[in-house]
C-alpha cells in the first residue's frame, strides 16, 4: 500500500534527524517545508496524469468522428495523436500507409485534404492567383487531342 505524504514527510524528516542533530524548531521547520513540496509534487504528478488521459479520451473522441480531426490550424494524427499543419506522405509511411489507405482506415472523403484548413485555403488561393485551373484545363485538352 501507498504512504501517504504525511508519512513520507515524516520518515524523510527523522532520516535526516538521525544524521544531522537539530533544533526543534528546524525540525518543525524542515518538516513544514519537506511536506509542501511532497504535496506540490503530488499535485503535479496527479495533473499530468489526468491531462494524459483527457489526451486519450479526446484522441478516441477524435477516432471516432475522424473529420473533426481536420480542424482550422491543426490535423491530428489518428494513428499517433500528434498535430501537424500537413499529414505528409512521409509521416504517413512511418505507419506504412499512403494517403489513400490512411482516408479510407479511418472513413475520410478520398477528396479531403490532409492539411489544416487554413494551409488549403492559402494553397487554393495561390493557385487562383498563379492560373493554375487554366493551365490544367489547358493540358488536359492538348492531351485529350493527342490521344485521339
Amino acid at each position: 500500500m501507498t504512504k501517504s505524504v504525511i508519512e513520507l514527510s515524516a520518515e524523510m524528516m527523522a532520516a535526516q534527524a538521525r544524521h544531522q542533530t537539530m533544533s526543534p524548531e528546524d525540525m518543525s521547520q524542515g518538516l513544514r517545508t519537506l511536506f509542501q513540496t511532497l504535496q506540490e509534487l503530488h499535485q503535479a504528478h496527479e495533473a499530468a496524469a489526468s491531462s494524459d488521459s483527457d489526451t486519450t479520451t479526446s484522441l478516441a473522441y477524435l477516432r471516432q468522428h475522424p473529420l473533426e480531426s481536420i480542424q482550422r490550424n491543426q490535423v491530428i494524427c489518428l494513428e499517433s495523436g500528434n498535430s501537424y499543419k500537413l499529414l505528409s506522405n512521409r509521416h504517413l509511411a512511418l505507419y506504412s500507409m499512403t494517403p489513400r489507405e490512411y482516408k479510407k482506415k479511418w472513413g475520410i472523403p478520398q477528396t479531403t485534404p490532409l492539411s489544416a484548413r487554413t494551409l488549403t485555403q492559402r494553397r487554393r488561393r495561390r493557385a487562383k492567383e498563379l492560373g493554375m485551373g487554366a493551365q490544367l484545363a489547358a493540358w488536359r485538352e492538348k492531351r485529350k487531342q493527342q490521344a485521339s
